[in-house]
This record gives structure tokens, sequence and C-alpha cells, in this order.
């Protein structure tokens, strides 16, 4: 889908306007558990827009023609990828149309429209809210950035996976939080190219599946149903380009509940001060609940990817 060479590009590209973000040993919590000692937690839930989707739509952005840029983008999202293309489209100077479906959490819709988005709420999940974004874009000339299966964003969001290889070169294991896969499939590629040892662990909820499904049947699948209420996992079809890179490059995706999730960002709130959403807090819900657990001794990186109030009890 994309090559090393696109997600060095991309770095290049996207520099001014994105945040090292930093890190955080996993350490000095009122339980005393560390995990061996060996996890550290990567704050991309202070990437620019909150999360680090922030890279990817720059990206896809600042490849787009002045022409291009003057009739707008539009996209769908369960949050945080509309919350990207918005910030980067007002640093730009261009207008954002984002549908979004009804499972969004509200406080996403609010720091959309304080961005300069034109928010629009559509169906119940986030495929509904794709085909509305589909035919906006069929109506209006606006350019459509897919959230994970457009390889300019999955580019983008590979850089996530050099910045960790520069401040953890040793690393063993990072952990992933899947949605659509783009991010698993940009950080695994710029990983495996450069580290090949380091195990890729991907994260999907029990209600959402997605990519899970697809490695156990090996081909595409399209889930029945979703029976999750985190809207920034929940999608009943990745992209068949997605399926293949992960197929080679992802060594294993574990399954954890939308209440472990909770009780993770909770943890992470009380623990650290991390106001992290429910994708955000699913490294640290792998860990926490030993879907995943760690070997002794190894250096493990673990993704918070998104902010949020779902755990702040606010």
């Amino acid at each position: 889908m994309i090559s090393l060479e696109d997600i060095q590009d991309a770095r290049w590209r996207i520099a001014p306007h994105i945040r090292k973000t930093p890190l955080l040993p996993y350490a000095q919590t009122s339980t005393g558990e560390d995990f061996g000692g060996g996890v550290t937690l990567k704050l991309e839930l202070l990437q620019a827009a909150g999360s680090f989707k922030g890279r990817g739509a720059m990206n896809r952005l600042l490849t787009l023609s002045p022409e291009q840029l003057k009739a707008g983008v539009v996209t769908a999202s369960g949050g945080n990828h509309g919350l990207a293309i918005a910030r980067s489209a007002h640093v730009l100077g261009a207008k954002a149309k984002i549908f979004l479906p009804s499972n969004v959490v509200a406080d996403k819709v609010a720091k959309l429209r304080k961005w300069g988005a034109d928010v629009e709420i559509v169906g119940a999940v986030w495929d509904d809210a794709n085909a509305a974004a589909l035919a906006h874009a069929q109506k209006t000339g606006a350019t459509y950035a897919h959230p994970f299966s457009d390889p300019v964003v999955v580019a983008g969001q590979g850089t996530l996976g050099l910045d960790i290889l520069d401040e953890m070169p040793e690393v063993d294991v990072i952990l992933v939080a899947i949605g659509g896969g783009g991010l698993i499939t940009g950080l695994s590629t710029a990983v495996k190219a450069l580290r090949p040892k380091t195990r890729i662990i991907g994260i999907e909820p029990y209600g959402s599946p997605t990519l899970h499904a697809c490695l156990a049947a090996g081909k595409l699948v399209t889930l029945d149903k979703l029976e999750t209420r985190v809207a920034t996992m929940s999608c009943r079809q990745t992209d068949q380009a997605i399926y293949e890179a992960a197929a080679r490059n992802v060594d294993e995706v574990v399954l954890v509940s939308d209440e472990e999730m909770e009780q993770a960002a909770r943890s992470l709130w009380f623990e650290f001060g991390i106001a992290a959403d429910l994708s955000g807090a699913a490294a640290a819900a792998a860990l926490q609940s030993k879907r995943f657990v760690p070997e002794p001794g190894s250096k493990v990186c673990a993704l918070v990817c998104g902010a949020g109030t779902d755990g702040t009890g606010a």
C-alpha cells in the first residue's frame, strides 16, 4: 500500500505542523503495577487536534493544490480523524465538512465546531456517515479524505513509527489501537522495514473485531453488526490493502471490552493525569486486563493515541 520512502517523505512534509509527543514510563502507580517495568506510554494524545490523526490529515491536505483546497475537504469520522481534518483545514485556510455517526462523543462535536468545521450527524455507525461524505464530495467537488484507506493519510500515520524508533530504538513490542486500520498499517510498515523483530500488537473491541476477523479468515471480512459504543474504533469492513498490509506486518490482534477500555481510561486519569478517550486507552486496557502479557524484560511501547474525557468523570 505504501513504502518506507512514502513515510519518510511524509515526515519531512508535515514536520512544521506536527508536535513531538513525549514518552512516559508506566511506573510509580498506586497499585505498584508496572507490567515488569518495561512499559512506556507514548502520549500521542498530545498531538495537534488531540490524536495521531493529525499526522495523516496534514499530509493529505499538504498534497492538495490551491484549487483543491479552495473547493474544500470532506470526510467521515468517529471523531478523531474529523478533528484532525478540521484543524489541518483551519491551518491551511480551507473549509472542512465532517460527517459523523450518532454514537460520536459529544465533546468531539463541540471541538469540531470550534475548529470551524461544518458538522453533520448521519446514521448509527461510521459506514453510514461515510456514504454521506462520499455523496457530498461527488456533489460539491470537495476532496474526500478517507480516514484509513487513503495511502497519503496512511503514510502520515506511519511517521509515528519513525518517531518511536528514534526514541526507543530497541523497542520489542508496540501496542496499537485499531479502528479502520490506517495507523497500524502505516506504523507497522515503518517499523518492520527498520526493525523487523519488533512485534506489532493490535487492539480492537470485542464489538468491532474488524482486522481480527480478517486475519482469522485469511481474507477481507465484513462484520454483520457492530456492538461497541466506541465510535473511534467502529468499522464493519476495512480496506483490502489495509488487510494485506496487516497480514504481512501485524503479529497479533487482541480484543478488549468497552468496559476494560473505560477502566483503563479511568486509571490513566487517576495515575497519570492523562485524559484519554476509549481508543486512546485501548493499549493500556490490553495490559491491565492481561489480554496481552509482555515477556519479562521486554521493552514495550503502549500508544495513548487519542484524547478525551472518558476517564475523567467530566
